[in-house]
């Protein structure tokens, strides 16, 4: 790293409406750097980000950037081509990738004009695979972007910004979804393409790797810069106190005596043309007062699992039972009444509909509830007050109660869905990635919530790509690989991190 300046953001300033996402924050990004951006849900982290490359016009403020020959010049603003041209890359959270589209077109796409009638695709392809093994970010580059997971999505997108030869790289939560042995290779990696100039920002709430492989760490608290430190001269606590305001408390967990299952899958298989989707002859108990971790890298059969398990999926062969009942019939509505709950991979996706108001989604799953509806006419009252309580006890934030599902944080979405969750009080709940893009004060309290529903008698299924959060909640630990279940014996993070690369004994 160098003391040269690349980039400079100078005063940015962004409102929406009467909200302050951004006031006044200044931020310098040295030559050779790696910079962590840390901050709570609506810090003003993303939309920072978003207004250096052109998404967002800032309302006042100004971006200079630094050239090939290292001279700063003035970044236009409002146009992402400029920052292209000015050698800015991003890859954000929210995946943005056309699922009709080849992985190697997805990648190769705007590296071109539209109007180019040449385009020699091999050599294109020998400098992805290039990418690839500098990386260690495996990709299927024939395969269909509509046909990847989440995780799969998120390592094209890292390709994609690499392909284009970026001199500044912004990355929004890059390793939610890799191993530790894999995202500690990704950083080895790009360290040494820091070491040939690359400058990295990057946003993660693991701060374990931030502490690991970050040069500087800049915190933003309600839309301001709330601090600046060496990483040299940080720890978990005083970062947590910058970006709170206070210590996060620890997630209370208790050894307990495991109840009768709530959960069994009997050689459950699941047979697919997609490897990434197949389950091979699964067993899986989970008990009441047991929370049992799912470790795994994306698409090794997590999202059949959960898919299954949430009604959506029925196997080709085997037996589910919940509660001691056998499901014969897989449909949402049948798990649910068994007395499953579902926290989904994808809140925007499939935790919410984004058109619905706050009220309607919060009572979506009760709609036959006597309290809900008599006669087949909905109790406008009882469903407001309930929804206002619910917003009340969960901290559910937002324009209101009658707003937009769609228009809230991703944080508050996933308070919307827990509550929708814990108030049936079920018996088994299947969390799939709960924390995924939350801040420590949202984790946390997904966490708590989580620990109070298996105090009170509820099994856990969580299928989690954040080890730390497997090996800090789970009573029981469980490897998925190409589609099998394998127990670990020990909390061991590198056996652990072995097995999901399929090293196990």
């Amino acid at each position: 790293m160098t003391e040269t300046r690349v980039l400079s953001l100078n005063n940015l300033s962004k409102r929406f409406g009467s909200v302050v996402a951004n006031d006044a924050v200044s931020i310098d990004l040295h030559r050779g750097e790696v910079l962590a951006l840390l901050g709570e849900n609506g810090a003003g982290k993303t939309t920072l980000m978003n207004m250096l490359f052109g998404h967002y016009m800032p309302d006042s403020g100004s971006i200079d950037v630094a050239d090939e020959a290292g001279e700063m010049h003035q970044l236009t603003l409002g146009h992402p081509q400029a920052a292209l041209d000015a050698g800015i890359g991003m890859v954000h959270q929210h995946f943005t990738l056309a699922e009709n589209l080849t992985v190697l077109d997805s990648i190769l796409l705007g590296s071109e004009s539209l109007l180019s009638w040449r385009h020699n695709r091999r050599a294109a392809r020998k400098k992805v695979d290039r990418i690839i093994e500098r990386t260690g970010l495996a990709a299927p580059l024939d395969e269909k972007v509509g046909k990847l997971t989440v995780g799969e999505r998120q390592r094209v997108e890292i390709l994609k910004a690499l392909y284009h030869d970026v001199r500044i790289l912004v990355l929004d939560e890059p390793t939610a979804v890799l191993t530790p042995q894999e995202a500690d290779t990704l950083f080895e990696n790009i360290g040494a393409m820091t070491n040939e100039g690359l400058s990295v920002i990057f946003i993660s709430h693991k701060l374990r790797e931030v502490l690991a492989f970050s040069h500087r760490i800049v915190v933003l608290r309600h839309g301001k810069k709330a601090g600046e430190i060496a990483t040299s001269d940080a720890d978990e606590r005083v970062i947590a106190r910058m970006m709170v305001g206070a210590d996060t408390p620890a997630t209370p967990r208790d050894a307990m005596e495991p109840g009768a299952p709530v959960l069994q899958l009997k050689a459950a298989t699941f047979k697919s043309d997609n490897a990434r989707t197949t389950l091979r002859s699964v067993d899986l108990t989970i008990h009441a007062h047991e929370v049992v971790g799912i470790a795994g890298v994306s698409g090794n059969g997590q999202s059949t699992l959960a898919r299954m398990v949430s009604g959506l999926a029925s196997p080709d062969s085997g037996e589910m039972w919940v509660s001691g009942n056998r499901i014969n019939r897989f449909t949402p509505p049948v798990m649910q009444k068994a007395g499953v709950g579902r926290i989904p991979e994808d809140r925007h996706h499939d935790g919410v509909i984004g058109a619905m108001s706050v009220v309607e989604n919060l009572v979506l799953e009760r709609l036959n509830d006597a309290e809900v509806q008599k006669r087949g006419f909905l109790r406008q009252k009882s469903i407001r007050d309930h929804a206002e309580k619910l917003s009340k006890d969960y901290d559910i934030r937002g324009p209101g109660i009658d707003a937009d599902a769609r228009l809230l944080s991703g944080g508050n979405i996933q308070k919307l869905i827990l509550a929708r969750v814990f108030e049936c009080m079920p018996d088994l709940i299947l969390a799939n990635q709960p924390t995924r893009g939350l801040d420590m004060g949202a984790a946390a309290e997904v966490a708590r919530r989580l620990m109070e529903a298996r105090t009170r008698g509820a099994g856990v299924l969580l299928i989690s790509e954040d080890l730390d959060e497997i090996l800090a909640l789970s009573d029981r630990v469980v490897v998925i690989h190409d589609g099998q279940l394998i127990e670990a014996h020990s909390k061991d993070r590198e056996t652990i991190g072995l097995m999901m690369a399929g090293e196990h004994a």
